[in-house]
Formats: structure tokens, C-alpha cells, sequence
């Protein structure tokens, strides 16, 4: 089954391995992602929404997995995303509870994904 939903994963190490989020007002703090459009590849639809949702233009570096939330039950495509700007905070080094549940896990698959 192909993936439904891109997530967009910006990375920025200053000693620590920090990565991009936005604090949505009513869920919590989450990674960018959406939905991947027909005909669209995952990386091509995590650039877009990386646009979309912060602005950032980006270039898909390298593909990070697939990722099964069995919470939603779609099926989660992580691209790293190389930007030429200056990242915006907030940038994360830990998950606190300030993050939503769902974007928790999908850290989690991530942490083992990227170390």
C-alpha cells in the first residue's frame, strides 16, 4: 500500500539534533505533513506542503521511511528536506508533552530512522 500522507523533515544540528515544528492552536505542536495528491510522489508532496504550511522552499534530500499510524491508519512518508534559508523556530530537540500524540510516535520512528 502506498503512502497517503508526506511529512516533511527538517533537520538542524547545533550539538543537538533539532528538528522543524509548528505549534497548531488547538492539537499541539506537530511536524509539517499532508496528503499525498494523485499522481504525486510522497518526496514531491512533502516539499509542497513544507511551502504551503511554513513557507519554506525546500528540495526532498533523501527518503526517511514509511511510517503505519495505527492511530489514523494512513501510512506516513518521511523525506528529509534541504532548505537554503534560515529556519524559523520552533526547532525541537526532544518531544515534550506540549507535542500531539500521533506526531509523538511518529518521532519515535524517526529517532531510530535518522540516528
Amino acid at each position: 500500500m502506498a503512502a497517503d500522507k508526506a511529512c516533511a523533515v527538517v533537520l538542524r544540528d547545533r550539538g543537538v539534533l533539532e528538528i522543524l515544528a509548528f505549534e497548531h492552536p488547538l492539537a499541539g505542536l506537530q511536524l509539517v505533513k499532508g496528503s499525498v495528491e494523485p499522481g504525486e510522489s510522497s518526496g514531491a508532496a512533502a516539499v509542497r506542503e513544507l511551502m504551503e504550511e511554513a513557507g519554506i522552499q525546500a528540495t526532498a534530500k533523501r527518503n526517511l521511511g514509511e511510517w503505519h499510524s495505527t492511530i489514523t491508519g494512513h501510512i506516513w512518508a518521511f523525506h528529509e528536506c534541504e532548505v537554503a534559508q534560515d529556519l524559523p523556530d520552533p526547532l525541537m530537540s526532544e518531544p515534550s508533552d506540549r507535542w500531539h500524540h500521533i506526531f509523538k510516535d511518529a518521532l519515535s520512528f524517526l529517532r531510530e530512522t535518522v540516528t
